[in-house]
């Protein structure tokens, strides 16, 4: 950004980075075998509402390839906040990961590049997990950084900042983890399973 820019309040819209991604593919074996953590086989993308684009366009071609992609599932979700979430299911974690980035490629491809937020990956504990975790873990992705952060939301509105340290401190050889924890935004009541 130029010098001008900043005088004069123009900023340029940071464009969402979706390679970044694919490195969770491979850190389910670690969250597995040093965590006991599983996929919840559910995933979300968080898009800001766009007034501007039609929202409806995007999704009706993400309903035409998710008949192609042998989709499980896939439905829109609006929360609280008037934040839309594409919430996908499916049983396989690499499929998964694949298809979040699928979603995501299409919603940029139609223009809503700077509306993605994060996307969200559920985790849960297995039965003979190694360590004790809640039962609702995230790992956030923030398009924009191109880096991931754990979430773990515990009673109202509260999170489990030492499993959320354990998580960060386990998957950092495997993934970029955001290094600012004043980015760790929680994400109340994400409509991920």
């Amino acid at each position: 950004m130029k010098l001008f820019d900043v005088l004069l309040g123009k900023t340029k819209v940071q464009e969402a980075n979706l390679d970044d991604l694919f490195g969770l593919s491979t850190s389910g074996i670690t969250l597995e075998a040093e965590l006991g953590l599983l996929s919840s086989k559910s995933a979300g993308v968080c898009v800001t509402p766009g007034a501007a684009i039609s929202f409806d366009d995007a999704w009706k071609e993400l309903k035409e390839l998710s008949k192609t992609d042998d989709l499980n599932s896939m439905k829109v979700v609006t929360d609280s906040f008037d934040y839309r979430w594409i919430v996908l299911e499916d049983p396989d974690f690499e499929s998964l990961v694949t298809r979040v980035h699928m979603v995501n490629t299409t919603l940029k491809e139609a223009g809503w590049g700077p509306q993605l937020l994060c996307s969200a990956f559920g985790l849960t504990p297995n039965d003979v997990g190694k360590e004790n975790f809640p039962a609702k873990c995230y790992l956030i992705y923030l398009y924009k950084r191109g880096t991931f952060y754990p979430f773990v939301p515990v009673g109202n509105e509260k999170r489990d900042n030492s499993s959320e340290l354990r998580l960060s401190g386990t998957l950092k050889s495997d993934l970029k983890i955001e290094e600012d924890l004043t980015r760790w935004f929680p994400i109340w009541d994400i409509p991920v399973a």
